[in-house]
């Protein structure tokens, strides 16, 4: 790197990190660690792997097009250094949680919160790919709601504790008739449901969709939205996203364990898993089934 590129770069990191808030000081920071944060991230990109690099020496994990991984890979991202916010259209103000914010419009009303923005991202991909049949989810009671019998024109009846389905209008499958089902999912389900719905995987096995997920109420859990890997040591890195309560947008977590690596997470051996506003251990890795 020649001299006048470096100064550059220098200020231009400089000033990026101001923006985003890092604890971290320019004079904590060689020219080598420097570099790294920029390969790290590459604020104008408008996609999570095209704004988020892997670090040095790392390289994205091989995933199949079309794939659910594929699809969190993609996530449209806002411009860098949007604010989050909440249904009601307030600002979250502790930017120290994350380092971007996902394109997906939540709603106005306050359900979009941790289990729910996780389910709403597995039924939007299974949606985009047709797959209707795959979209369906418990409500807390035990009940399955399957999108199928939604596009048939059914509504649910809830009685107390009683779920079933009334015969309702005609088959539809717009976006709107999409997303009112997602409503209802995020009124009845949440992380008590979505954990009993995942499969417990080793944490050692981590691929892209995965689930962190503490079932309980509250509880909390956050997804596992892309990886890379050290071609020469095999050492796994992660991106990690939620929503939170009240419901907002959903949000590419900060490392607080590592600021000059976040917002990738390294896959080691720690058994605590520290994300800016919930821990987690190894044996909350949980993963959707097909």
């Amino acid at each position: 790197m020649t001299l006048t590129k470096f100064i550059l770069v220098w200020i231009c990191c400089t000033n990026l990190i101001a923006c985003q808030e890092t604890k971290t000081s320019e004079s904590d920071l060689d020219s080598t660690e420097v570099e790294k944060v920029i390969t790290s991230l590459e604020f104008t990109g408008n996609t999570l792997e095209t704004r988020f690099q892997p670090p040095e020496d790392y390289e994205r994990t091989v995933i199949n097009d079309n794939s659910f991984s594929s699809y969190l890979r993609n996530l449209k991202l806002k411009p860098a250094g949007t604010e989050v916010k909440y249904f009601d259209g307030s600002v979250k103000k502790n930017h120290q949680v994350y380092d971007a914010v996902i394109d997906l419009s939540i709603g106005n009303k306050d359900l979009h919160q941790c289990a729910d923005a996780i389910m709403r991202l597995r039924a939007e991909y299974l949606w985009s790919q047709k797959k209707y049949d795959e979209i369906h989810f418990n409500f807390t009671n035990g009940f399955k709601v399957e999108y199928l019998e939604w596009m048939k024109g059914k509504r649910m009846i809830i009685n107390g504790n009683q779920t079933y389905w009334d015969e309702g209008e005609n088959f539809s499958n717009t976006y709107q008739d999409f997303w009112e089902y997602l409503e209802l999912i995020f009124m009845y389900a949440g992380t008590s449901s979505l954990s009993k719905e995942l499969k417990a995987v080793n944490y050692s096995d981590m691929q892209i969709g995965d689930v962190f997920i503490i079932g309980g109420f509250p509880g909390h859990a956050v997804i596992v939205v892309d990886m890379a890997i050290n071609q020469m040591n095999s050492q796994k890195v992660y991106l990690l996203a939620q929503s939170y309560m009240p419901a907002q947008e959903l949000q590419i977590l900060k490392n607080p364990m590592n600021e000059k690596l976040s917002p990738w997470y390294t896959l080691d051996d720690n058994m605590t898993i520290q994300t800016p506003e919930w821990n987690f251990s190894q044996n909350n890795l949980k993963r959707f089934q097909k």
